[in-house]
């Protein structure tokens, strides 16, 4: 190549990284500051509200003046409700009707699919996310990592919450919910599913104190689930994300190597929806036991303080 043709290559290379750089840098000036401020602001409601206006400026990192005008803003749009006695600020009703739409269209299954692929690509096995509906759960999303792996659940499947990685939605449920559930007589799927709702009141402990669940042959026999929480802006627990494989395939040590992979997953997915709460740990190493099958069987899982109502549920 002659000299000539080597520099008009180089020519068009930096033309072509300026133009590539001109791009970025104008996809990067989409953003909108003051829509970014009121987004924040909107969180911090969502998180400590119902609050004065110097504690959600505080937590959205935002001076009183530009809380205070958002905050109008919001309240002519019926997003926001100010109780003047009180000097409070709290979400308006219009946000349940976005609330709804969300739910109905999809929202917190198509943002998990990224999470679930990555997972699942990783670990080659299948990714289930669900989440509680009234008194049972209820299959929202699933990457099926190989169309020859079996599927243990269909999206719409409904389960009850006392048994596999339900359980740690029923951990992190309100107490009226938990009651309910307990109150009840308890379905048996296998010999190794727990229907002592005194056993299980007591694991539901257990699970908020940890972080993740690791259970076997609880719903179906010779499977094994690995399964973290999934929480949302105002820090609540609003789905459980978890692989569930065959026995054969989850012999210990691997179930425990999968649960800060399962974590991670979960706690990126969290971020996603506005947790700010980081990438979890797990709190400790499982506690081992043996199930009816003669394979092993784990029971954790993390709790969370109550909070304001998920737009998710």
């Amino acid at each position: 190549m002659s000299s000539v043709s080597r520099t008009k290559a180089k020519s068009r290379a930096k033309a072509k990284a300026a133009t590539s750089s001109t791009t970025r840098a104008a996809a990067r000036d989409y953003s909108i500051a003051a829509v970014g401020r009121a987004l924040d602001l909107l969180e911090a409601l969502a998180r400590v509200g119902p609050a004065p206006l110097a504690t959600l400026a505080d937590s959205a990192k935002c001076t009183r003046t530009a809380g205070f005008r958002l905050l109008r803003t919001l309240e002519a749009r019926g997003f926001a409700i100010q109780d003047e006695a009180r000097g409070i600020w709290r979400l308006g009703a219009r946000w349940s009707v976005l609330g709804r739409a969300a739910q109905q269209q999809g929202a917190l299954a198509a943002t998990a699919m990224p999470f679930l692929s990555a997972l699942g690509k990783t670990t080659g096995e299948n990714v289930y996310l669900r989440m509680r509906d009234g008194m049972e759960s209820e299959t929202l999303a699933i990457f099926q990592t190989d169309p020859g792996l079996r599927l243990y659940s269909e999206v719409g499947q409904r389960r009850p919450l006392h048994a596999g990685p339900g359980r740690l939605l029923l951990a992190h449920a309100p107490e009226a919910v938990q009651t309910q559930v307990l109150a009840q007589r308890l379905p048996r799927f296998t010999p190794a599913t727990r229907t002592d709702s005194a056993w299980i009141a007591a694991d539901l402990q257990r699970i908020r104190a940890r972080g993740y669940l690791v259970t076997a042959d609880e719903v179906v026999a010779g499977v094994v689930s690995v399964a973290a929480p999934v929480r949302d802006a105002s820090g609540q627990v609003v789905a459980v994300l978890f692989i569930s494989a065959p026995s054969m395939r989850m012999r210990p040590p691997r179930p425990r190597a999968l649960v800060t992979q399962v974590m991670d997953a979960a706690a990126k997915l969290s971020q996603m929806l506005g947790d700010s709460g980081g990438v979890a740990k797990p709190k400790s190493a499982p506690d081992h036991a043996t199930s009816a099958a003669g394979l092993p069987r784990w029971n954790e899982s993390q709790g969370a303080a109550a909070g304001p109502r998920s737009i998710f549920r």
